[in-house]
């Protein structure tokens, strides 16, 4: 071989071997950076990840029913719950579900959360059921309308429809039962109005033997029990003036209350007129004899009881002075006596 040629090939390899070590150097050199530089970039991405899809939405839904239909696929419950302000991104949510094994099982139903969750936990939550619904606590007064318990029960449940429980508890007026209950969230009009007449049942039951005994039929004894519920509060009174109005009944006089009145103005007592009293509604006690034509309130079960076991007495008239005390007169020289001496008139 041409010894030149054989000193052109040495140098050629000579100056790879030295490039090869001048890259190696400057990549070692370099590692640091480029460590760093990797690290920044998967921080970076990590961020917005969590940012943009994973963590909850502002607008998170605290408190208020999010509902999956039965039989919705893993895409539509996503899209569901990405509407709903649930979750941020329904592709994320599926790819969470499908991690979690949870992709083919999803449950139907409705749920409420009481904290801000991420993807990942809302993801477990739908997956395995966990609702979230706990029975709320409503009191319903003694004597309450159910106009007034429309306005507690729409406060108190969110899916339960004022109207509709109107059209369907005025003709029940005094027949649910003035309790407390507890309701899911989610229960609505038709639950509500079940579950209080049973309640009424379930106490007329256990005095069952004194209404029988008393001999009236029971829409009678309810009305009444209406009246007396607002009237007195206290057991006694309440059977005192059950007497004094059953007797008043028998004469065939007015009853002459004004809480009958006052049911269909939303007036306090002191604020009825003269018109007021002569005013044809059929629940003016005044103008018309006998029973109004149905409940004013829901009574309660003392109330009842008072209505079918009267105090016997020779009472017509009553009057509460301003400490509450109830005073009784058998005539209206009597009552207005004690009007003078009770009330200044």
């Amino acid at each position: 071989m041409d010894p030149s040629s054989d000193n052109f090939v040495t140098q050629i390899l000579a100056y790879l071997d030295g490039l090869e070590r001048s890259l190696s150097g400057r990549w070692r050199e370099n590692a640091n950076r480029r460590t760093v530089l990797i690290i920044l970039i998967l921080g970076l991405l990590s961020i917005y990840a969590y940012l943009y899809l994973v963590r909850p939405p502002d607008n998170f839904p605290l408190q208020k029913i999010i509902t999956i239909p039965a039989g919705q696929s893993g895409r539509a419950v996503s899209e569901i719950l990405q509407q709903d302000g649930v979750v941020r991104s329904a592709f994320t949510f599926r790819v969470m579900a499908t991690l979690l094994g949870h992709e083919r099982d999803l449950h139907a139903g409705d749920y409420i959360f009481t904290e801000p969750l991420d993807v990942f936990h809302v993801a477990r939550t739908i997956g395995i059921g966990a609702f979230g619904l706990e029975p709320l606590k409503i009191r319903i007064s003694e004597g309450e309308t159910v106009r007034q318990m429309a306005t507690i029960f729409s406060i108190e449940l969110q899916d339960f429809n004022a109207q509709n429980f109107l059209a369907q508890a005025t003709p029940l007026e005094g027949y649910l039962f003035p309790d407390t209950y507890y309701f899911l969230p989610n229960a609505n009009e038709n639950t509500v109005i079940e579950s209080m007449r049973q309640d009424f049942d379930l106490h007329v039951a256990t005095i069952q033997s004194q209404i029988e005994a008393f001999g009236r039929p029971l829409s009678d004894d309810v009305i009444m029990a209406s009246i007396t519920e607002r009237e007195a509060n206290n057991m006694q009174d309440r059977q005192m003036i059950a007497g004094v109005l059953w007797n008043r009944i028998a004469r065939g006089m007015p009853l002459q209350t004004d809480v009958t009145l006052q049911y269909t103005l939303p007036k306090a007592d002191s604020q009825l007129t003269m018109t007021d009293l002569k005013s044809q509604s059929s629940y003016n006690t005044y103008t018309h004899k006998g029973l109004p034509p149905g409940p004013i309130g829901s009574p309660s079960l003392n109330s009842l009881l008072a209505t079918v076991t009267p105090i016997k007495s020779n009472y017509l008239y009553y009057l509460a002075d301003s400490s509450g005390v109830t005073h009784y007169c058998a005539t209206y020289a009597c009552q207005q006596a004690n009007e003078r001496e009770y009330l200044g008139k």
